[in-house]
C-alpha cells in the first residue's frame, strides 16, 4: 500500500474510470464559475524563488544554476552572479541507464551482468542465462512448475508491493556468480479476480495472495557459479536466536567487494530485522547488524552509505536505525563492529547530504526547527562530535552543498512564506540573497495563503499539526463547509512546512484542511507507534480531534464537514464517517480496506500483529468497517475499480452487504475494468457539494446559494 500519497485536489489524482454524465451537474452548482476561472491560474500564480539545475563546478569556486528560463553563473570569491553556461562538475555525460519500473508489485524479467556482456532471464518459471544476444542460452533452474506452485528468479506479489523487491536475480559485480530467488506459492490461497468487466467475454485473473494471518509464500536464496555450474542453497534461516526469522528475506544485493552476497531478513511481525552478509561458495551466513524494537515494528529498509575511502581492514559504512526512538547515524564496519555514534538526537534524521571521509566530516538534514516540519542543516564528525546547527530554526530549508562543503544554497520557506534561496558560506552565513518568489499574480488574484494550525490529539495531550486553505474571496464574517483530504495511514504523511498553493476547490466555497495525527512521518518512533494494533481507531480519532478544533472557529461549519481520501485515505474517510457520525457529516471513499483480514500479510502485520485469538484478534474486529455500518448517519459515496488487484473489490462487496442489511443508504461509483483508483474527482465534487452545501433533501434543493443555484441553471439551459 502507498504509504506517502498526499490526496486532495491533484490533478495527478483525476481518475479516468468515471467521466461521462457522472459529473454533468457540476457546471450547474454554485460557484462553477468561479472554480473554472481560478483554478489553472492558482498553479501559475506564484514564481517560484527555488533554483534548477544547480550545478557546482568541480574546483568548488562557482555555482551555475537555471531561474526564470534564464541560466547563470555565480562566482563564489567575487560574489556576482551573469548569465552564462553551467560549469562543469567533472562528472561528464551520465547516460541515463534506469528502466522503467515493472509493474506493480512484479519484478524485472531479465537482468545484465555489470559488463553488459551476460543476461539472466525468468521463463515458464525457471532461470536462464544466455549471451547478451540471447546466444548460448541454458538454463540454470528447471523444477520450476505450476502444478508444485513454485517459480525462480521471479518473487511472490506481496514481495513486490510491500517489500518493494523489484528484481529476482542478480549478477556479481565480475558477473561469475548469479544469486536469485526460489519462492513456493504452495500454501498460499489464490485470489481471482474478474477482468475485462467491460468486455463481451471477461477473463480471470488468478495471483498468490496472503491474507493476513493465512500462510505466506516461503522464499528460498540461492546462488549459481557460472563456471562449475554449481547450485548453492544461501541459509538465509540461520538461527540467530529469533524464532521465525528469515520469514521474509529481501533487498538482496551484492558486497561492494563482490565477495559475499548481502541481504536483509525479518521475522514474520517485522519487529526484528537483520543486515545479513552470505558466502556465495558455501551459503553460509552472518549476522552484521540486528535492530528490534519489540513494541511495534523496525525499519525494514535502513538507509546505508559506505565511505569513499581506501584503507586496511573491514569496509566501513554509515547505518541509519530508530534505537534510541529516533533516526539517527551510526558508523560501523562490514564485520558487525559499531565505530562511533554519529548522532544521538530526539529527532528524526531526514537525510545524509555529504560525507568527508577523509576530513571526518558528515553533512546532514534534520527536522529540529522551531517545529518538526522544518528540516535544519547540521555539521557533525564521523567521531560523533561537534555537532552543529548551521541554518535558522524559523525556517524550512533545502540544502544544497559545494563538493568542498565551504559553501550551499539554501532555500527557506515555511507554509505561508514563499520560497527565497540564499548563498550561505560553510558556516551557514548568508552572504547573498539570489532569488525571490514573485507573488504578484498571486496577490492580483486575491489568493490566500495556507495556515498551519495545530491541536491537541485524542489523547488529550499530544500536539499535532494541520493545513487549513481558504477561497481567495474569504469573509471570516461568514461560515464556509469543510473538506479534509484524508491519507491517514501509518508511515505517511509528515510533509514539511514549505509554501502551498490554494487548493482550488476552495473556490467552490469550501475550506480544506490536511491533518497529520499520530502515527504519521517525522516525529520519532513513539508517535508513531501510538497506531500499532489499533488501525482504524487512533488515527481516526485525531482526524476528528482536529476538526473539532477547526470548528471551535466561527467561520467554519461544523455541521457541514466531508472527508475525501483513496485507498488508505478511503478506509481513513470510510471509518470517520462510521466512528465520528458527531463529526463528519459525508465522506468519499475510494479503493477502501473495509476489514484488515482482506489485505496483505506483510504490510497489515506489519503494523496490526496477527489476528490470532492469542495475538490481536480484538484490534481486528475493532478495525473492521462492517463492525460500524448499523451506526451510519452521514453521506457516503463509495467507489472501487473493478480490476483492482491491490484492495480487492470484495472490501466494498462486503462493507455494500452490511449497509444493505442495516438498511442504509449509499452512493456507489466503479471502475470498470480500472485498478487501485480513485473516483472521478467531478464526481466527487457533486456528492460534497450535494451534501455540504446544497444539502438534497426529499429530492428539493434548498439551503444556501439557493439563488445562485438558480441562475446557474438558468444559464446552462440558455445554452
Amino acid at each position: 500500500m502507498n504509504r506517502t500519497l498526499r490526496l486532495g485536489s491533484s490533478l495527478a489524482l483525476l481518475s479516468i474510470a468515471a467521466l461521462g454524465l457522472s459529473q454533468d451537474r457540476l457546471p450547474t452548482m454554485p460557484r462553477y464559475d468561479r472554480y473554472t476561472r481560478l483554478r489553472s491560474q492558482i498553479f501559475g500564480s506564484v514564481k517560484s524563488g527555488t533554483l534548477q539545475g544547480i550545478r557546482w563546478s568541480a574546483d568548488g569556486k562557482s555555482l551555475g544554476y537555471a531561474f526564470d528560463g534564464k541560466n547563470y553563473v555565480y562566482d563564489l570569491a567575487k560574489h556576482t552572479k551573469e548569465e552564462g553556461t553551467l560549469p562543469d562538475d567533472g562528472n561528464g555525460s551520465q547516460g541515463n541507464r534506469r528502466r522503467r519500473n515493472p509493474e506493480r508489485g512484479r519484478q524485472f524479467d531479465t537482468v545484465f551482468s555489470e559488463d553488459g556482456s551476460l543476461k539472466a532471464f525468468h521463463r515458464d518459471r525457471n532461470v536462464y542465462i544466455s549471451d547478451k544476444d540471447g546466444k548460448g542460452e541454458y538454463a540454470v533452474t528447471t523444477d520450476g512448475n505450476a502444478k508444485d506452485r513454485t517459480k525462480y528468479g521471479i518473487a511472490s506479489w506481496v514481495y513486490g508491493e510491500e517489500l518493494n523487491v523489484r528484481e529476482a536475480m542478480w549478477f556479481s559485480p565480475d558477473a561469475k556468480t548469479l544469486a536469485f530467488y526460489r519462492f513456493d506459492e504452495s500454501k498460499v490461497m489464490d485470489y481471482y479476480l474478474a477482468m475485462d468487466q467491460g468486455k463481451v467475454q471477461d477473463t480471470l485473473d488468478t495471483e498468490a495472495y496472503p491474507k493476513a494471518g493465512a500462510p505466506n509464500p516461503v522464499v528460498t536464496l540461492f546462488t549459481y557459479d557460472l563456471a562449475t555450474k554449481k547450485t548453492t542453497t544461501v541459509e538465509t534461516s540461520f538461527d540467530s536466536g529469533v524464532p521465525d526469522i528469515g520469514e521474509y528475506v529481501y533487498d538482496v544485493r551484492w558486497s561492494p567487494d563482490g565477495k559475499e552476497l548481502f541481504f536483509n531478513r525479518t521475522n514474520r511481525k517485522q519487529n526484528v530485522m537483520e543486515f545479513c552478509a552470505a558466502d556465495p561458495k558455501t551459503g553460509k551466513c552472518r549476522t552484521i547488524i540486528r535492530e528490534s524494537w519489540p513494541k511495534s515494528w523496525v525499519e525494514n529498509h535502513p538507509p546505508i552509505m559506505y565511505l569513499d575511502e581506501d584503507k586496511p581492514g573491514p569496509k566501513r559504512f554509515l547505518w541509519i536505525s530508530e534505537r534510541n526512538g529516533f533516526s539517527n547515524i551510526y558508523l560501523y564496519d562490514l564485520s558487525g563492529k559499531l565505530i562511533s555514534t554519529v548522532t544521538n538526537n530526539k529527532f528524526d534524521l531526514v537525510r545524509i547530504l555529504k560525507v568527508d571521509a577523509k576530513a571526518g566530516t558528515i553533512w546532514y538534514t534534520a527536522r529540529d526547527g522551531e517545529t518538526t516540519y522544518r528540516a535544519q542543516l547540521h555539521k557533525v564528525g564521523l567521531d560523533g562530535k561537534g555537532d552543529t546547527r548551521l541554518t535558522d530554526p524559523k525556517w524550512h530549508h533545502t540544502v544544497d552543498l559545494s563538493p568542498d562543503g565551504k559553501y550551499f544554497t539554501d532555500t527557506i520557506s515555511r507554509t505561508d512564506e514563499a520560497p527565497v534561496t540564499r548563498i550561505c558560506d560553510g558556516n551557514g552565513k548568508v552572504i547573498e540573497e539570489l532569488v525571490q518568489s514573485d507573488l504578484t499574480k498571486f496577490n492580483e488574484l486575491g489568493l490566500k495563503k495556507t495556515e498551519r494550525f495545530s491541536f491537541t490529539a485524542a489523547d488529550g495531550k499530544t500536539k499535532c499539526y494541520g493545513t487549513l486553505k481558504f477561497p481567495s474571496d474569504f469573509d471570516p464574517s461568514k461560515k464556509y463547509p469543510l473538506i479534509v483530504s484524508v491519507y491517514g495511514g501509518p508511515e505517511s504523511g509528515g510533509g514539511f512546512d514549505t509554501f502551498e498553493l490554494p487548493d482550488p476547490i476552495t473556490e467552490f466555497g469550501f475550506l480544506v484542511a490536511w491533518i497529520d495525527g499520530r502515527g504519521t512521518n517525522g516525529r520519532g518512533k513513539e508517535f508513531r507507534d501510538a497506531v500499532y494494533g489499533k488501525l482504524g481507531i487512533v488515527e481516526m480519532d485525531d482526524q476528528a480531534a482536529g476538526v473539532k478544533e477547526l470548528a471551535k472557529r466561527a467561520y467554519v461549519d461544523g455541521a457541514n464537514v466531508g472527508i475525501n481520501g483513496t485507498s488508505y485515505g478511503g478506509y481513513s474517510s470510510l471509518m470517520c464517517v462510521l466512528r465520528h457520525p458527531e463529526v463528519f457529516k459525508a465522506g468519499s471513499c475510494s479503493s477502501s480496506v473495509t476489514d484488515w483480514l482482506n489485505y496483505d500479510s506483510i504490510y497489515t502485520e506489519r503494523f496490526m500483529g496477527l489476528p490470532w485469538d492469542n495475538e490481536n484478534k480484538e484490534g481486528y474486529e475493532a478495525g473492521s468497517a462492517m463492525k460500524y455500518a448499523k451506526d451510519l448517519k452521514g453521506r457516503l459515496l463509495l467507489y472501487f475499480g473493478s480490476a483492482d488487484n491491490n484492495v480487492h473489490p470484495a472490501n466494498t462487496y462486503q462493507l455494500i452487504r452490511a449497509l444493505d442489511r442495516a438498511g442504509k443508504s449509499y452512493e456507489m461509483a466503479v471502475g470498470t475494468d480500472a485498478g487501485h483508483t480513485g473516483v472521478n474527482f467531478g464526481r466527487m465534487l457533486e456528492f460534497f457539494m450535494d451534501h455540504l452545501v446544497l444539502d438534497v433533501k426529499n429530492g428539493a434543493k434548498v439551503a444556501w446559494g439557493k439563488r445562485e443555484y438558480r441562475r446557474a441553471q438558468a444559464r446552462a439551459a440558455a445554452k
